[in-house]
């Protein structure tokens, strides 16, 4: 992804800022069109703090949708339908593209309960994670409720948007 200053971001027409930051939140474009409205921001931080505002004062059943927008990780079938290039890069990078048969269907199965019993996909920042570090988390995370685990998947998205945001955009301060 080319990366973009800070400034001509800030001077970008609304719709030039609104697709260079299309893929900071996994298909959620709502959240850069209301960034998008509160420039100039004076920094990166300043950026992703919006963000997190955008998406913390949406309506619950907004936010459930905006969680339910990321992918399963490790999944075969969304990785053939095409994930987005962010999310591949990263999967990639935590090696969830080269697992052995027993590892996918270790995922396979940590998927599928994880959605049974919280009806959104397990979302974590996985460039903090190793496959086997990702596969200890599902199991603990397992144990949470519906009301935790909606608040950890924000959290975890704030990571991914983070790290996303200081690749994209060249600032003086990064996060």
């Amino acid at each position: 992804m080319p990366q973009i200053s800070l400034s001509d971001l800030n001077a970008a027409a609304r719709a030039d800022f609104v697709a260079a930051l299309a893929n900071i939140v996994e298909y959620s474009p709502w959240i850069a069109e209301q960034l998008a409205d509160k420039r100039p921001f004076a920094g990166i931080n300043q950026l992703h703090a919006a963000l997190m505002a955008a998406i913390q004062s949406a309506d619950p059943d907004v936010q459930l949708a905006l969680i339910r927008a990321h992918p399963d990780l490790a999944s075969k079938t969304q990785r053939a339908a095409g994930l987005t290039a962010e999310s591949t890069d990263e999967q990639n990078g935590a090696g969830l593209d080269r697992l052995s048969d027993a590892e996918y269907a270790a995922f396979e199965r940590v998927n599928n309960a994880y959605r049974d019993k919280f009806g959104f996909p397990y979302i974590v920042c996985v460039r903090r994670h190793t496959k086997d570090s990702v596969l200890r988390d599902f199991e603990i995370r397992l144990r949470n409720i519906v009301k935790t685990e909606t608040r950890r998947a924000i959290e975890e998205i704030g990571r991914i948007s983070a790290l996303r945001l200081d690749q994209l955009v060249i600032a003086d301060d990064k996060l």
